[in-house]
This record gives structure tokens, C-alpha cells and sequence, in this order.
């Protein structure tokens, strides 16, 4: 137990320091670090990043239309916040009575960024040694840069990323029902949640697939054990019940669907390059194949090292990717890093790679600076958001 408490705190901690460094130019105040401009108004900057206030928006009206019209001031249709599912934003209005809802927010993501660290620790000690652990969930808490970012943010990221890690750690044990309840907490954290019910389909069915090739349906139905497995129906039924809590709201049962720009695929794959494409607006697109190099040389790992979960996940989850257009096409890419971690693991714990990732800290927190300072949201009233 002792052991356990010490392993939760340093797990804490390295999720904790990194951000902390990141808000600290801003509670303070710096007019600059490193020589990069940093705007003067504290903490108010962190609160503002894209898309904080929007949750702030659902977690105070509850996708009231009436209530969103008559206090919110953003030029946007109601229906657009369909796109923001309401979990995070529900634990966002369940701590707002303790703190107010600007640090309610950023409170839940640090507590969600914990523990998906605190998953990814348990979930990636399945693969290496345990001397490795600490040191690769460190990895994981600064890398990508984009993740650090999200995780300082008022962000719905790390509770999904949580939620999914959690979700096939205990489907890998067998622990349906667990894995179920976490598939529906991402679920309703984020609409790719439904690519984890079909990974989960595809890796009970594909290698049964001969059953129904040659004998009868009936028969590789029941080679699904869906007797022992149907808790993770719990997400497609977690999305319906959304989608009918919707109908009552909007009065659209579809209405993510009619949520405005919010839904970046596009046909036909690696559309975006198109530069002329609103969420695109830019040429300077060449580190987007670099997403798609280490996704695919990751997936080609996880299969080689049989790792069929994983492999299944990433595969789902790259295949959708290459169908989004949008320029912050790292963030959408963030649910496959912890699974990419594994299939470099080996890379990852060899002392070179250490090197590397003392030096690549310093632009990894260079760049979130930069980052967050630029991407606020324009509020001059901040009265109804507190």
C-alpha cells in the first residue's frame, strides 16, 4: 500500500512540474522569456486557450439554447457546442460551487492529466521493465509538445486520453465491465470514442472470420462470446443516449451532425493539403508527414510485436486521421501516443534517447509558451464565466 501511495505521487509530480513551469511566465506576469512576447493578463491566458471557454459555455447552460443566447456573447449557433461533448464539462460544473468555474476547469485537467498518466504507468508496465517506468511515463508527459499544451489548458484531451488507456488496460485483463464503463467515459468525453467499440469489434471478430467463411453465421456469432463481452456495448450506447439527450435539447437528435465546422473529415484522404481549406489556411504543411511517418512505422511495430489491441486501435484510429483537414492535425493524432510508446519502448529507454530528450525540453517548453500566449480566445467580459 505504502508502495503504491509513493508510486501515485511521483506520478503526480511528474505530471504536475511540467505544467506548473508552463503557467509560471504567466502568474507572473513576464513580459517575456527567452525572448518571446508574453501578453500581461496572468492567468486569465490560460483560461482563454481554444477551447476552455467553449466548455466553460456547456458546463454553465447544459446546452441550454435559451441560456447560451442570453449570456454568451460568441457569434456562434447553439447547436455548435453539440460538438463538445458534456463529461469534461460536468466535472467542470461538479467543483465550479468549490472554486469558481475558470479554476474548476483548469483543476480538472490537471486531475484528469494525472490520471492518464497514472493509466498509461499501470498500462505500460504490461511491456517494458519496471526500472523503465517512471522514466518512460515522463516521456509521455512532455511528449508531443501538443500534449504538454493541452494538458496546461482547459482541454477535454486528457480525460479522453485517460479514459481510453483505462478502457483497453482492462480489456487486455479481461475486465469487460471496466473496460465498458471507461469506453463510455470517452465516449462522452470526445466523439472518437466510438473508434475504441470498433476496434474491440474488429479484434473479437477478425480471427473468427474463417467460422463464418465456412460454417454459419450463427456459429461465429457465438465464437464473440458476447456473453462474456457485451459491458463495452456500454460506449455506442453512451453515444445514443447523447444523441437523444440532444433531441431534447436542440430539438435535433443528429445534431453534432449539424454542429457547424466542428467535423473536419473530408474525402478523399489527405485532403488536408488542400491550403485553401478554412481549418488548413497554410503551405507550410510538411511535419504533417511526419505524423504519418512515426503512426504508420508504430502500427508496423505493434504488429510485428503482436500486440493485436494496439495494433487494431492505431490502425482505426490512423485511418480516420488521414481523412481530417485540419491544420492542428498533432492534437487529433494525441490518443494513439501512448500506444506508439510501446512499439518504440525499446528506442525510448536507451540512454541516447535520453540525451536527446534533455536538450529537446527546452524547446518542448519553448514552443508551449509560444503557443498558449498566441491561441486565446478574444473575451473583453469575462462576468459570465465566473
Amino acid at each position: 500500500m505504502r508502495s503504491q501511495v509513493r508510486n501515485f505521487i511521483i506520478l503526480a509530480l511528474i505530471s504536475l512540474i511540467p505544467t506548473l513551469l508552463i503557467w509560471a511566465p504567466f502568474f507572473f506576469r513576464l513580459k517575456s522569456f527567452w525572448n518571446i512576447p508574453l501578453p500581461q493578463s496572468g492567468m486569465a491566458t490560460i483560461v482563454a486557450n481554444y477551447d476552455g471557454p467553449l466548455f466553460l459555455v456547456v458546463a454553465k447552460t447544459l446546452y441550454d439554447p435559451e441560456l447560451i443566447k442570453q449570456s454568451f456573447a460568441f457569434p456562434l449557433p447553439t447547436e455548435y457546442y453539440a460538438a463538445h461533448f458534456p463529461l469534461y464539462p460536468l466535472l467542470v460544473r461538479f467543483l465550479a460551487w468549490v472554486m469558481g468555474y475558470p479554476y474548476a476547469m483548469l483543476s480538472v485537467t490537471i486531475f484528469t492529466s494525472v490520471l492518464a498518466l497514472y493509466f498509461f504507468y499501470k498500462f505500460i508496465l504490461q511491456y517494458i521493465d519496471k526500472k523503465y517506468a517512471f522514466w518512460t511515463v515522463f516521456v509521455f508527459a512532455i511528449l508531443p509538445a501538443r500534449w504538454l499544451i493541452v494538458r496546461s489548458v482547459g482541454s477535454a484531451e486528457p480525460l479522453f486520453i485517460a479514459s481510453l488507456v483505462a478502457s483497453i488496460y482492462y480489456f487486455q485483463q479481461k475486465k469487460y465491465w471496466w473496460a465498458g464503463i471507461w469506453g463510455a467515459a470517452a465516449q462522452l468525453t470526445k466523439s472518437p470514442g466510438i473508434l475504441l467499440f470498433v476496434t474491440y469489434f474488429l479484434v473479437l471478430s477478425v480471427p473468427n472470420m474463417k467460422i463464418a467463411a465456412i460454417d454459419s453465421f450463427a456459429k461465429w456469432i457465438k465464437s464473440l462470446s458476447l456473453e462474456k463481452v457485451y459491458p463495452i456495448f456500454l460506449i455506442p450506447l453512451s453515444l445514443v443516449a447523447l444523441f437523444v439527450f440532444y433531441a431534447i435539447r436542440f430539438n435535433d437528435f443528429f445534431a453534432y451532425f449539424h454542429s457547424g465546422d466542428n467535423i473536419h473529415l473530408f474525402f478523399p484522404p489527405f485532403t488536408i493539403f488542400n491550403y485553401s481549406q478554412p481549418w488548413v489556411g497554410t503551405f507550410w504543411l510538411e511535419e504533417i508527414i511526419l505524423v504519418y511517418l512515426f503512426a504508420l512505422l508504430g502500427l508496423i511495430r505493434l504488429i510485428r510485436q503482436k500486440h493485436s489491441t494496439l495494433a487494431w486501435f492505431v490502425a482505426v484510429y490512423f485511418f480516420s486521421i488521414i481523412f481530417v483537414s485540419h491544420r492542428d492535425l498533432i492534437r487529433y493524432s494525441l490518443p494513439i501516443i501512448p500506444f506508439l510508446l510501446v512499439a518504440f519502448s525499446k528506442t525510448i529507454n536507451k540512454k541516447e534517447f535520453r540525451i536527446v530528450m534533455a536538450i529537446l525540453f527546452i524547446p518542448i517548453f519553448l514552443f508551449s509558451l509560444a503557443y498558449i500566449s498566441q491561441n486565446v480566445m478574444p473575451i473583453s467580459d469575462w462576468t459570465p464565466f465566473l
